[in-house]
């Protein structure tokens, strides 16, 4: 008796126990080492870098590289990579800006149209991928070149200018100090009401709760909540882009952790074949995580092209480079089943520190490729670590 209980504590929950801990190490690295970039440019910069418009700019400039990385992460979950979401981005501001300008589109009808162009577009390199078997690098690589193609002819490679004033209001706008705060409290409502549930449901199962570090836990999140508003609304508002890109990730968030959709996405890229055989819809739950991304994908060209006020021949380019680059750093496992939606904004607030920091100390932009480049690398090898050491 007394050999099998000590074998039972041996081997009962190494293997849980580890993978929520690399989870975490993951999470809470990325946090410090975006605390530490902040503070060593606050330092430089004698301040500036944390002054409220600074911050302000700081998030417009990443809310479109981390609406792409979304989108992404769930694309590399299932063990996919989308290298043509750039090239989306810009043909959608492209075909936005001729819809308006040299056909007198409305601002609405306009954001339908597109937004249904990169659905569609998704869809088709989606189907291309899981019904006609060509791997996704191949099907959206050549997206990326037809995509390319199409703003091209589009634009006769000159820039389509100026678009309507309610379109441009998704890149330019703000919003109200008073809806910034009601957005704020109805999240930290939303957080807690769902810790609440959550706590209530192992109580049923009797499964250990431990109640009050998770509360503790949320009300740090409150406080960053409030901080951010504060700092938001100390400038000129919430900026709209932003606003989108918070709601954006929620969204996701829930459709990822909660709902029957985000668990397939997940052991599709964990076991592909024992999510086959559990009944999975393999190919119908890819297809609508490619058509996802394509839909993301036109919500930044929206807002690329709106904040721009133009439809550039030149936009989007090398940018899926960067939302990937946002994802990984952010903890997806280019090798699937593992990533977080919150990971992909991390990322991309990471990266676009890195850049704003070092434009304020005039770095010479060959630095800042060598510079994310090297972080770049170095989440993979951590990744790589990390996983190699809970194994």
């Amino acid at each position: 008796m007394e050999l099998r209980k000590a074998k039972t504590s041996v081997n009962s929950s190494p293997v849980k126990q580890s993978l929520l801990k690399n989870v975490d190490v993951r999470a809470y690295t990325m946090i410090v080492g975006l605390i530490v970039i902040w503070i060593l440019f606050s330092i430089l910069t004698d301040g500036t870098f944390l002054s409220a418009r600074n911050i302000s700019n700081l998030t417009l400039q990443m809310a479109v590289v981390a609406i792409l990385g979304t989108g992404l992460v769930m694309v590399i979950v299932t063990g996919h990579i989308d290298l043509s979401v750039g090239s989306l981005v810009g043909l959608v501001g492209g075909v936005a800006a001729a819809l308006m300008v040299w056909n007198d589109w409305g601002t609405l009808p306009t954001v339908l149209a597109v937004l249904a162009l990169g659905l569609v577009a998704g869809a088709i390199q989606g189907f291309a991928t899981v019904y006609l078997n060509v791997p996704s690098f191949i099907v959206t690589l050549g997206g990326m070149m037809v995509f390319k193609g199409i703003l091209l002819g589009i634009t006769e490679g000159v820039s389509i200018a100026p678009m309507n004033e309610g379109y441009k209001a998704f890149g330019q706008a703000y919003v109200t100090n008073m809806t910034t705060y009601l957005f704020a409290i109805l999240t930290i409502a939303a957080l807690f009401f769902l810790e609440f549930k959550k706590q209530q449901s192992r109580k049923n199962f009797d499964v250990a709760v431990n109640a009050g570090s998770a509360y503790v836990k949320l009300a740090l999140i409150s406080l960053l909540i409030l901080g951010f508003s504060y700092i938001m609304t100390s400038y000129k508002g919430m900026p709209v882009p932003v606003y989108i890109m918070l709601i954006l990730v929620i969204v996701f968030t829930f459709l990822a952790d909660k709902t029957r959709f985000g668990r397939s996405v997940y052991a599709i890229g964990g076991n592909l074949q024992a999510a086959t055989f559990s009944g999975i819809k393999v190919k119908k739950v890819v297809l609508s995580v490619f058509a996802l991304n394509g839909l993301m994908a036109a919500m930044a060209g929206i807002i690329l092209s709106a904040r721009l006020n133009t439809g550039s021949p030149s936009a989007g380019t090398m940018m899926e480079l960067d939302a990937i680059a946002a994802a990984v750093i952010g903890g997806t496992s280019l090798a699937g089943g593992r990533g977080k939606i919150y990971g992909a904004i991390l990322g991309a607030l990471i990266m676009a520190s890195l850049d704003n920091g070092m434009s304020l100390l005039n770095i010479e932009a060959f630095w800042q490729y060598i510079v994310k480049g090297g972080i770049l690398v170095l989440a993979v090898w951590f990744d790589v670590y990390t996983k190699k050491k809970g194994n």
